[in-house]
């Protein structure tokens, strides 16, 4: 079921950015893709640019597009799900965030807190429920140091946090 929409004109443009930053936490990069994709999508009725920048710029003015804001708290999202510094770094960088606030905002965090978090969800380290058992005791740490390193943590964080003491999840 495909329907034919209209071009988009400055007003639709206006309203599309307006819906989508009430309905959804974004950056600036975020949203001129959006705006760009809808573009694509339904093509632009005017004979001039469509104002792109104008409409992004106005809508960081008016405060509801602010960068460091929306950086933060998906910052402190990722780092309670237990992701490192890293992984945080690079998602935010994937939504447009400069790189020296995705840095910054990344290394805000808890480590061994986001680690531990990661460990307790994966059930991995000190939050294994299988006994220990020798023969494949290396295997588990081995698949257990790749997964906390593909998570964002760095080495020393993963080492501490697998070689703590078992916890029981009672």
């Amino acid at each position: 079921m495909s329907r034919d929409l209209p071009p988009l004109d400055d007003a639709r443009l206006r309203d599309l950015a307006l819906h989508y930053v009430g309905r959804y936490a974004t950056s600036e990069a975020k949203l001129r893709r959006y705006l760009s994709r809808k573009l694509f999508e339904r093509g632009w009725s005017g004979d001039e640019t469509p104002p792109l920048d104008a409409i992004v710029a106005r809508l960081v003015d008016l405060g509801y597009v602010d960068d460091r804001r929306f950086a933060e708290a998906r910052g402190r999202s990722l780092a309670a799900r237990g992701f490192g510094a890293r992984r945080v770094t690079a998602d935010l960088g994937a939504a447009g965030i400069a790189g020296d606030l995705a840095g910054e905002v990344a290394g805000m965090g808890d480590a061994e807190a986001a680690a531990l978090a990661f460990a307790r969800r994966r059930r991995l380290g000190p939050f294994d429920p299988r006994p220990a058992d020798p023969a494949t005791e290396r295997q588990r740490r081995q698949k257990a140091v790749a997964a906390m390193l593909r998570a964002g943590h760095d080495m020393a964080v993963t080492r501490r946090v697998l070689s703590s003491s078992p916890v029981s999840e009672d």
